[in-house]
């Protein structure tokens, strides 16, 4: 609970001054509105049912895409883990497409697969793809040598030695990189809805630019922040209740 104060102190602190400039007039209302009206905006909005219509949207779309993309990255980390000749035959493929931003194919993939669900999907299975695999073909690979050793002196079959060794030690590994990959692909998706959605956080933004309601744009930024914020905490409460033994470490680790 203490954490919790700590961490709100300063937005707090923030949102008071803000919202003080804003009524002394020091702040230009229009390019800047108070958190007051911002909020009165999004109550608004809320009140009508059209702010849980379109978080449910941007989480719908987020849920297949990132579906998508732990089908393809988990087992390729995997492959790629266990697998020393393989990876140094896709590495510099895989490290090529790595480099280029989801932000960037936007405009091919709406070109190959349209405008509708299909290109979003795309982006957003893209952005958490190769965070996803990369902590995935790390975990695996980085493996200690004595405890598969010691694997093979018990007589583990490979299976065994997979889901008794590997996988135990990887998991960290993944967690962490499913953690940026849902994160990577939440920032994705607001800007594939930007540039083309009637639907969706980025599309109420857009629509607060069209319309030059500046407090409707800063709502919708302020929706995004927090529903991701919320996503990256159901996610590391999930991460605890599956792998207890880390919280344990890291609190020996700080004594």
């Amino acid at each position: 609970m203490i954490k919790l104060f700590q961490g709100l102190a300063l937005p707090v602190i923030i949102l008071v001054i803000w919202e003080i400039l804003s009524a002394l007039g020091w702040l230009n209302v229009y390019l800047l509105p108070p958190p007051s009206q911002i909020w009165d905006r999004l109550l608004t909005i809320a009140s009508n049912g059209l702010l849980i219509k379109h978080i449910g949207t941007s989480l719908y779309r987020v849920g297949i895409g990132f579906s998508l993309a732990l089908c393809l990255a988990l087992p390729l980390g995997f492959l790629l883990g266990l697998l020393p000749g393989v990876r140094s035959f896709l590495s510099p493929s895989l490290s090529f497409f790595q480099q280029i931003p989801a932000i960037a194919w936007i405009p091919m993939f709406i070109l190959w697969l349209g405008i509708d669900e299909a290109s979003k999907f795309a982006i957003i299975m893209y952005s958490a793809f190769f965070p996803i695999f990369l902590n995935t073909l790390h975990g695996i690979a980085s493996t200690d040598t004595e405890l598969k050793e010691v694997a093979y002196t018990y007589g583990l079959s490979r299976w065994g030695l997979i889901t008794q060794v590997y996988l135990p030690s990887a998991a960290p590994s993944v967690f962490i990189g499913m953690r940026l990959g849902l994160s990577y692909c939440w920032r994705s998706l607001v800007a594939a809805e930007l540039l083309g959605s009637s639907q969706g956080i980025g599309y109420l933004i857009q629509e607060g630019r069209e319309m030059a309601q500046t407090d409707l744009m800063l709502g919708g930024v302020l929706v995004i922040g927090l529903v991701g914020l919320s996503l990256d905490f159901a996610f590391r409460r999930l991460e605890t209740k599956f792998l207890p033994w880390q919280e344990k470490k890291e609190i020996y680790s700080r004594k």
